[in-house]
């Protein structure tokens, strides 16, 4: 898939030797198809991403159908997945949702907020506040069974219908999060708007809030293409978690600005042009996006997925 001693490994100063990919590709990257994708293609779509190299795997979303009828399909498809010798959290908006996880053996979960009161409405249908009284038993019903929690924050840069989100806000809602017991945070940027500097200052006020960089990964979109320029300032603070979407798919369906998000493919050329550890086969993951493109009908937005595979033709 790749020429010869491409790209070249030239490390860089003070940047983390191994790297997490936290993939989001079968989650996130499927919910916002307009059909839904078979069962099966998804169930394959995930084993060959852990036939890639990648090591945590969303799986799925154990959401009402009506909500995101995409992933209706969560208890037949994480049974067909969960042999696998991968973690693979699932998201869980609520109770029901975490019993739903539970009972299929799920050992990773995550919640998600939002950093704006809009948002929260669009997406949870509760004020802010509201909906961080709905996680907090949910992720203490979670640790009491020794289950890793990760919480999500959306709208970390920037809101549709607000605008700027203050840094101070973001932090608030990071910091609920944590105190709740979650051992992660994924801070996302849903529509894209984050620029290298904003990144640097949001990690260190939240740093300065008691909120250390080992539980933080970052989530971002390439809608202005700005991704891989906040990812690289996120690794010089020392952010060692990373998520991404195998071929570029994603977007949200309840913020239609929030287009793809950051393609494990780009991510991954870039990592390992610095010398970075992923564990992750470029060449075979490019090989699941292209045939995870061909089940969709369309190409990948990756730009490494098209490079790659047109060198192949």
């Amino acid at each position: 898939m790749t020429a010869d001693g491409l790209p070249m490994n030239v490390p860089a100063q003070d940047l983390p030797a191994r790297v997490r990919i936290h993939e989001v590709g079968a989650r996130d990257g499927l919910q916002n198809e307009k059909t839904a994708v078979p069962t099966e293609v998804k169930a394959e779509f995930i084993r060959r991403l852990a036939g890639a190299g990648l090591t945590t795997i969303e799986a799925t979303s154990f959401v009402h159908p009506n909500w995101v009828p995409q992933l209706a399909d969560a208890e037949q498809l994480f049974p067909l997945v969960a042999d696998l010798d991968v973690a693979l959290p699932v998201l869980v908006p609520n109770q029901r949702g975490l019993d739903r996880a539970l009972a299929l053996g799920a050992r990773r979960v995550a919640v998600f907020a939002s950093a704006t009161e809009s948002f929260a409405k669009a997406n949870l249908n509760r004020t802010l506040d509201e909906s961080l009284a709905v996680f907090e038993p949910v992720v203490r019903h979670a640790k009491d069974g020794r289950v890793h929690v990760r919480g999500y924050v959306s709208m970390c840069f920037g809101d549709p219908w607000e605008g700027a989100v203050p840094i101070h806000q973001v932090v608030r809602v990071c910091k609920a999060l944590t105190d709740m017991g979650c051992d992660e945070l994924s801070l996302g940027d849903t529509i894209g708007v984050a620029t290298p500097g904003h990144v640097l200052e949001l990690l260190a006020s939240l740093n300065e809030a008691g909120v250390p960089t080992n539980v933080i990964g970052v989530h971002f979109h390439d809608t202005y293409g700005q991704a891989l320029a906040n990812t690289y300032a996120a690794l010089q603070h020392g952010v060692t978690t990373v998520d991404a979407s195998a071929g570029g798919l994603g977007g949200c369906p309840y913020a239609k600005s929030a287009t793809g998000n950051l393609a494990t493919e780009d991510l991954v050329w870039m990592l390992h042009g610095l010398g970075i550890e992923t564990g992750v086969d470029l060449g075979r993951l490019t090989a699941t996006s292209v045939w995870m493109a061909e089940q969709l009908g369309r190409p990948s937005p990756s730009r490494t997925v098209r490079a790659l595979s047109h060198k192949d033709q």
